[in-house]
């Protein structure tokens, strides 16, 4: 895949140990797309056990916290990696723009929508998962109008599935006070209403700019 015009900058994608896994990924038969394929793998299951932590009980629920916030990473993991193989290793392919983009959002949406399910409210996670898709159509259609890519926040990419991942580490002491899945609906809230400000102030920013090129 190409990333080389549109990539996020991330701190991670400077550390050793990032350099290393990438470096042996290269070094292997596996494709930058197989890596962004793998991620829409990861966030499936993680839409998934977020979604049936709602209809479990006791260490069952726990469990699926955990994983369900293991997937998460992993999916990120895999928007990290899939970069790196295809830029500095040279895998780039022909079709890698597509695979760029098409598995993020598939995969906010899968979590999200798993996020609104499990703690039963559905029209929120489909909101949220709406609001998710929104900022990144902003950033896009402003590279097809010939601007910089925009990556601000408040609640860009890293930052939504960093909330949902804290979200999920804290619901697990939810039994504490006999809470179950305040949490995540908290999170899902502040997700859904900081992805809105993304999109509009990108949008804002994007107007701005179109107009100061005119």
């Amino acid at each position: 895949m190409n990333k080389t015009e549109n990539r996020r900058p991330l701190a991670s994608r400077d550390t050793g140990w990032a350099k290393a896994v990438a470096r042996r990924l290269a070094a292997t038969s596996i494709t930058p797309n197989q890596i962004s394929m793998a991620s829409m793998g990861f966030a499936a299951l993680a839409g998934l056990a977020f979604w049936q932590s709602g209809e479990a009980h006791g260490g069952a629920r726990l469990a699926l916290l955990v994983l369900a916030g293991l997937f998460v990473q992993c999916r990120l993991l895999c928007n990290l990696f899939d970069g790196m193989v295809a830029v500095e290793a040279g895998k780039a392919s022909p079709d890698g723009p597509f695979w760029n983009e098409f598995p993020d959002r598939v995969a906010d949406i899968v979590i999200l929508i798993g996020v609104g399910y499990g703690v039963g409210l559905p029209a929120l996670g489909w909101a949220t998962a709406g609001f998710a898709v929104l900022t990144a159509y902003v950033r896009e259609l402003g590279r097809a109008c010939g601007q910089e890519t925009d990556f601000s926040g408040p609640m860009a990419k890293p930052h939504r599935m960093a909330a949902i991942t804290l979200a999920a580490a804290l619901s697990l002491f939810e039994p504490l006070w006999h809470g179950r899945g305040e949490v995540l609906t908290v999170a899902l809230w502040i997700v859904a209403i900081g992805a809105a400000l993304t999109a509009m102030r990108r949008s804002m920013r994007l107007v701005k700019a179109l107009r100061g090129s005119a």
